[in-house]
């Protein structure tokens, strides 16, 4: 029963209640300056090797022998850049990269779609052992199997010369199917759309199925534009890992100078560069192949960003 002494004493209801006094503005701003602090440096960081690259190419000799040593060149050799092009034979290793590149990211987004989407959302005999068949091949670096496949290449039916036992020729050796058949598939990128897949409810297919929507309208309509995060995730990691592609690149295009790549190319010719001219011209010929690379992750780096965003929230 409340008393008039209760009601003209309040606090001895209960323990008194105490305000916590504001806290000053430069304590409040503190944690973000810390934050961005820690950022900026970490951003810096990632930073310093790919302008080291950009402004080494521009050092002369004289920047290189100061003591003390100079980072920014006094005298740019700003001419670097347009040598590479005319003393290298860069616009062939660009133009192979270039299509081998976009090639097989084609064709592992489209492969991994389509077989992330069917693992995902339909229910076949098979479907279980299959999936950890895709898991588990992923334990096996693809050089392991880097013989197999050049034999397998090499004495393709029919192929390149070959009779149809495989003899009398190059079979698919020095083409650029020979640089693209083995990487079609991707066993991570079925792995990660088929995840993504699932997070899609099953009701969307439902409705749609009600609707008279047929398979194929199902799956270009309503499941591709939802998983475009992924499809980001999936082309910038396919394109940044076969643009630097070196080890089966260069196993195939020994015989083939023409079909060489960037990388590939760069390697070869490293052994040439002695002088301290040809070593600019080496970093410029590595700076300049990075670009496609960066254009790429910048143009896909608000999807790639929402993946990781919505990989967090599931």
């Amino acid at each position: 029963m409340t008393t008039v002494d209760d009601v003209t004493h309040p606090a001895r209801t209960g323990p008194a209640t105490r305000v916590a006094a504001p806290r000053p503005r430069w304590r409040r701003h503190a944690g973000s300056v810390v934050k961005y602090a820690v950022l900026a440096l970490g951003a810096a960081l990632m930073i310093l090797p790919f302008a080291d690259m950009f402004v080494g190419a521009l050092r002369g000799p004289a920047d290189v022998y100061a003591n003390p040593p100079r980072y920014l060149p006094s005298d740019p050799q700003w001419g670097v850049y347009a040598r590479v092009f005319r003393e290298l034979p860069m616009t062939t290793w660009f133009a192979n990269s270039v299509i081998v590149t976009c090639i097989i990211t084609a064709c592992q987004v489209a492969t991994s779609t389509m077989a992330g989407y069917a693992l995902a959302k339909y229910r076949f005999a098979g479907a279980s052992p299959l999936f950890r068949l895709v898991v588990g091949a992923q334990m096996f670096p693809f050089f392991l199997f880097i013989i197999p496949i050049f034999f397998i290449l090499r004495f393709a039916p029919l192929m390149g010369g070959n009779d149809i036992a495989g003899q009398g020729g190059a079979g698919l050796l020095g083409t650029y199917a020979a640089l693209c058949l083995p990487f079609v598939v991707t066993w991570y990128g079925v792995f990660l759309m088929r995840q993504f897949f699932l997070g899609i409810p099953d009701d969307l297919l439902e409705a749609a199925r009600l609707d008279g929507a047929s398979e194929y309208r199902i799956f270009r309509s309503i499941m591709l534009p939802l998983v475009k995060p992924a499809i980001a995730t999936l082309t910038l990691f396919s394109f940044v890992y076969h643009w630097n592609e070196f080890i089966w690149t260069m196993t195939v295009t020994r015989a083939a100078p023409d079909l060489q790549t960037l990388p590939v190319g760069i390697y070869l010719l490293s052994g040439a560069f002695q002088t301290l001219d040809q070593k600019s011209l080496q970093q410029a010929a590595l700076a300049v192949s990075i670009l496609p690379v960066i254009v790429v992750f910048l143009m896909l780096q608000r999807l790639f960003v929402a993946s990781n965003f919505a990989s967090g929230v599931k």
